[in-house]
């Protein structure tokens, strides 16, 4: 399986589409809500019936019985992963893992992963706005045990924290890294990122990748490079 999932930030289903036909085999990709809320869920099914795998990034946090519906009724996509917030609590995630199976198809329930903290947010942000004064990692680490607790299958973390998640919550407990950027790429708007060769070297199992794969003068061989740096090629 691909430890890359390309993001398919894009505005119009034309850049999708012609984004994807660069490559020729089934690759890992991220649907967030730029693309489903433009275009609903049928670019979901039109990209799962060309073959890609698909982690859907829709970041779900309300009250549970509204995210049991709301995740059996996504498990019917027959999306590959979908997230939720941890910040909703014990009883929510619970909860999405039940309307997963409810939904699943063929007996088969996608994997579920919670966002622990965004990587857009910093130390300061947490502790001035989110009013957490606690250091970022002991929370993001505290909210990974809550995940596992709860049934999820791994969390939504940075490069920075992979590791001791992993050592917190068990090797089979899913890391899964957004702001990897290769060495001469911008940050933007994420402040904790790093470099896939970094990714794999602090144990992350499946990382996010977006413009620098799909700003690339060639998508294809810079996706390939990746992926031979995170299978240790």
């Amino acid at each position: 399986m691909s430890k890359t999932i390309v993001a398919l930030d894009f505005s119009t289903r034309k850049e999708v589409y012609e984004f994807l036909l660069k490559f020729n085999e089934p690759i890992y990709v991220k649907i967030g809500m730029e693309l489903t809320y433009s275009f609903g869920f049928e670019i979901v099914r039109e990209i799962k019936a060309m073959g890609h795998k698909i982690f859907l990034d829709l970041k779900l946090h309300d009250i549970p019985n509204t995210v049991k519906q709301a995740m059996k009724n996504l498990a019917k996509l027959d999306v590959d992963i979908v997230n939720l917030h941890c910040a909703g609590g014990s009883t929510m995630m619970k909860a999405a893992i039940e309307g997963l199976h409810e939904g699943a198809v063929n007996g088969k329930r996608p994997l579920c992963i919670g966002v622990t903290q965004l990587t857009s947010t910093s130390q300061e942000a947490m502790e001035k706005e989110l009013l957490i004064e606690r250091d970022l990692k002991e929370v993001v680490i505290a909210y990974a045990k809550l995940a596992k607790e709860s049934g999820l299958d791994g969390v939504v973390c940075s490069v920075l924290e992979a590791k001791a998640i992993h050592e917190a919550c068990g090797e089979d407990f899913l890391t899964v890294t957004p702001g990897i950027r290769l060495a001469t790429d911008s940050k933007d708007d994420q402040k904790r990122v790093a470099t896939p060769e970094v990714a794999k070297e602090e144990g992350c199992d499946l990382i996010v990748v977006g413009r620098s794969i799909t700003k690339s003068a060639d998508p294809l061989a810079t996706y390939h490079q990746i992926e031979a740096v995170m299978e240790g090629k």
